[in-house]
């Protein structure tokens, strides 16, 4: 029997939507899916969590760790950047680092010189918790200027970080559980 609902059908109180209808509604949701995706344009990962920036005396410095956050007595990688006050990488740069835990200085990198504006240095952080790292510049596309000092706050891998993980994971597991639990049944019975 046909109703005014258009091409729904009406059997034993019950609604029937025949599959062309279903899968009209699939296509028209990969049409959709599609134009968004080219209207979107450019995609942005977010920031790594152990990284920041500091612009000073006319230049830009980021930095960032990989994995974003390093693990105790293995390697990582430090990953600077540097860019002047136009957002443009520099052609070279001189730097050092220098590491202090608890406001001693554990540990450093002498200064050296970098054709680009990257610089990608491993190291093994030896304790766990919040260090301070100043990057300093010794010169920028061979001028030398006085040293500038960027600083920068970094972490390493504590147990917290494996216990945030651990819980975001299970609630999200927990969610897809339950989810699962309640419309499943109402999937299947459908067909």
């Amino acid at each position: 029997m046909r109703t005014p609902l258009g091409h729904i059908f009406v059997y034993e109180d019950r609604y029937i939507i025949p599959p062309y209808t279903t899968c009209t509604v699939y296509i028209v949701s990969v049409l959709l899916c599609i134009c968004i995706i080219l209207v979107a344009g450019d995609a942005y990962a977010h920031s790594l969590f152990n990284s920041a920036e500091e612009f000073y005396g006319g230049y830009r410095v980021q930095v960032a760790t990989t994995p974003e956050f390093p693990q105790i007595d293995e390697i990582s990688t430090i990953l600077i950047r540097v860019t002047d006050e136009d957002f443009e990488e520099v052609d070279s740069f001189t730097m050092g680092l220098r590491f202090f835990y608890n406001d001693l200085q554990v540990d450093a990198v002498p200064p050296q010189s970098h054709q680009g504006g990257h610089w990608d240095i491993d190291y093994i952080w030896k304790k766990e918790g919040n260090h301070i790292v100043m990057v300093d510049m010794y010169s920028v596309n061979g001028d030398s200027t006085d040293i500038l000092t960027y600083t920068f706050n970094m972490g390493t891998q504590s147990p917290f970080g494996y216990i945030f993980i651990s819980a975001i994971t299970v609630g999200a597991l927990t969610f897809t559980g339950i989810m699962t639990y309640i419309y499943l049944p109402k999937i299947l019975r459908r067909r």
